[in-house]
């Protein structure tokens, strides 16, 4: 069975920093592209970052793209999210996925609150 658990959610104020991790299993996690997506209150869920499954990085969004950076431990099978200088705006719940183009599996998802 495919399992993605996320974690390192919570709060922050503007400007500061969180890691998000994803724990892999089940599945081959070296031989997937995987991804982070998040979904702001009210609004739909979206791609923020993309990384293929030799570690070479695809694509941030370009609402994140210079603060956020995505990268993974194929021998762990873990993937990560480093976002940094965060906004308000980043508020929302983070999720890891199977994937880079479809996404077949998802994981439960994890919190982030940035706020002052």
């Amino acid at each position: 069975e495919v399992q993605l658990v996320e974690s390192g959610g919570g709060m922050v104020q503007p400007g500061g920093s969180l890691r998000l991790s994803c724990a892999a299993s089940g599945f081959s996690f070296n031989s997937y592209d995987m991804s982070w997506h998040r979904q702001a209150p009210g609004k739909e869920r979206e791609v923020v970052a993309i990384i293929s499954f030799g570690g070479g990085v695809d694509g941030y969004s370009d609402s994140v793209r210079g603060r956020f950076t995505i990268s993974r431990d194929n021998g762990k099978d873990m993937l990560y999210l480093e976002m940094n200088n965060l906004r308000p705006e980043d508020t929302g719940l983070y999720y890891c996925a199977r994937g880079s183009k479809y996404f077949d599996s998802w994981g439960q998802g994890t919190s982030v609150t940035v706020s002052s």
